[in-house]
């Protein structure tokens, strides 16, 4: 029987209810090579939908009671000496993201191929030799990695027009020998990495798949050299120009066909895909155009990541918090500051329940003293510059806030309560307060109440640091900063396609500038953010692959 006192992790999330467990390091392997395995109390927390275990040489093998964690939406287990996971993986119906990168694994289980929601799959740097039948079946797929493995071929039944999603397909290192014609089946394949394989021939109906913007043949030794040293060195566009000169280069000078007519048959086949291709790919152009594009920098890409430290007090005040940079944001044309601010103000009186269920602090990245933590206080000792105000306790913050709550009901003749006295009552009776505390030792931000003008976000602000907190859930949370983003990024698109005058409120440059003079890309970058327990253990990282997935289909995410 398991000891939990050593997996405080897995106790936490079973205590907390909570979605998201992540085991990774040295302090984690420790245990795993001391338990034979992960502790098996791990599979009875079915309320997880993200699941990371990683850099954890001693982790072998995977129990077949994984089968019980059926709200999966992500399994990460990369970096780790897996040897195979079992077929049981089937019954995880819900799973999205499954990545097994960077592990010992010989062959994948059929199970795989059951896995209906499944859109990305990773499996690179192991030790591969084929892939399994059926993963057509896994029809929502959009982004596969098998770079660095020995793979030789593709199934037969990869080449299938049920993978019509699938738009990514990187493959790179491995000793493939083929790549079929079939290749054109797959209508929405923009990214095709074969790199450092054993090709010898690249063919010309791959110059007719319809999206294909990004190959890559590098390192494989083609009996063209021609076209050889036109991978090596030449954009996409040339070599599928060549390729698709080449293809009719092989039509006999009467219409006929040297290898005895298919040519002419396929000829004629893919005229007519191109023909309901063109008016889609239209269609599809013009979709793509009218799309916000959002870029989330991981946080391993940047060396000057945030990390928020979260104190153990603040389970039982505020529990839950989700932070984010976010970069691109253009606040300085015209009224772009204004239309932000009220549609941050929108979402806390309606998907935040006037912060009854959640509330949002924008802070300039520039004006913080990192690290930060979000810690608790007596209401007598935390201080703040609340927005638009002088230094106060928030006890005086609070009396100020009733009297005006009192003030306004008198003055609108109401009965009942103001969103304004519903979100002052969540801190009733409490004897610490929650605050995200910077590195001086100021506080910055006092939910749900208010945050420092200290940190305040101006026109001339260029990069935000977001939090979302709650009582309610992690989920909660994560929910919110995903409408904002959304949002952010349907305000971002709007102000580039506007031109407004800058600089109107005094700040930065002269009313005479126009938003044409400046930046006018509407692409915001978010940079995740991960919070951390006090000893360095990772709570949560904003946003995860599973994150700005639900009803963002306005969006272009790049990862």
């Amino acid at each position: 029987m398991d000891d939990l006192e050593k997996w405080p992790e897995i106790e936490k999330a079973a205590t907390g209810k909570r979605r998201e467990l992540v085991l990774q390091g040295p302090a984690v392997d420790k245990r795993v090579s001391s338990n034979g395995g992960l502790a098996s109390a791990i599979y009875s927390l079915t309320l997880l939908n993200y699941l990371e275990v990683s850099q954890c040489p001693s982790l072998t093998e995977l129990h077949e009671d994984i089968q019980h964690l059926t709200n999966l939406q992500s399994l990460i287990l990369c970096r780790n000496k897996l040897a195979s996971i079992p077929n049981v993986v089937a019954n995880l119906k819900s799973l999205k993201v499954l990545d097994l990168s960077v592990n010992n694994m010989k062959v994948l289980p059929e199970g795989i191929t059951q896995l209906k929601e499944l859109n990305t799959l990773n499996v690179s740097c192991n030790s591969l030799e084929v892939l399994p039948e059926g993963l057509s079946q896994c029809t929502k797929l959009s982004t596969i990695n098998i770079s660095k493995n020995n793979i030789t071929g593709f199934p037969a039944d990869f080449y299938s027009e049920r993978l019509d999603l699938l738009s990514t397909l990187v493959a790179s290192d491995n000793s493939i020998d083929r790549l079929s014609g079939d290749i054109l089946k797959l209508p929405a394949l923009k990214v095709l990495d074969l790199s450092n394989n054993k090709l010898s021939e690249i063919p010309s109906d791959l110059s007719d798949c319809p999206k294909l913007k990004e190959i890559n043949f590098k390192g494989n030794k083609l009996n063209d050299k021609r076209l050889e040293k036109m991978v090596n060195g030449c954009q996409t566009k040339s070599i599928l120009d060549y390729l698709r000169g080449k293809g009719k280069g092989r039509q006999g000078e009467d219409g006929g066909d040297v290898d005895g007519g298919r040519s002419a048959d396929r000829g004629k086949r893919q005229q007519q895909r191109k023909k309901k291709e063109k008016v889609a790919d239209e269609q599809d152009e013009v979709d793509e155009l009218n799309k916000m594009v959002v870029r989330v920098l991981h946080v391993s890409d940047a060396p000057t990541a945030l990390t928020v430290k979260v104190s153990a007090e603040v389970k039982d005040v505020r529990p839950y918090l989700v932070c984010c940079v976010v970069r691109g944001m253009n606040l300085k044309s015209g009224n772009a500051l204004k239309r932000f601010l009220v549609a941050q103000t929108k979402l806390h009186d309606d998907l935040c329940g006037k912060r009854t269920i959640a509330t949002i602090a924008t802070h300039d990245v520039q004006l913080l003293k990192t690290p930060l933590i979000y810690d608790v206080k007596p209401p007598t000792q935390l201080k703040i510059v609340p927005l638009a105000r002088k230094e106060m306790t928030a006890v005086e913050l609070i009396r100020h806030l009733q009297l005006e709550a009192d003030e306004l009901r008198k003055q609108k003749k109401r009965q009942n309560v103001t969103g304004l006295h519903k979100y002052l009552q969540i801190l009733q009776g409490k004897t610490l307060y929650p605050c995200l505390v910077d590195a001086e030792g100021h506080v910055i931000s006092f939910p749900p109440i208010t945050n420092s003008e200290k940190t305040k976000i101006k026109k001339t602000t260029k990069e935000l640091f977001l939090e979302v907190t709650s009582a309610t859930s992690l989920q909660t949370c994560k929910d919110v900063m995903d409408a904002l983003i959304v949002k952010m990024a349907e305000l971002n698109k709007f102000t580039a396609e506007h031109q407004e005058e800058v600089g109107s409120d005094g700040e930065g440059d002269t009313p005479q500038e126009t938003a044409s003079s400046c930046e006018t890309s509407s692409e915001l970058i978010i940079q995740q953010v991960r919070t951390v327990d006090q000893d360095g253990n990772l709570k949560v990282v904003y946003p995860s692959k599973t994150d700005l997935s639900k009803d963002v289909s306005n969006v272009t995410l790049i990862w």
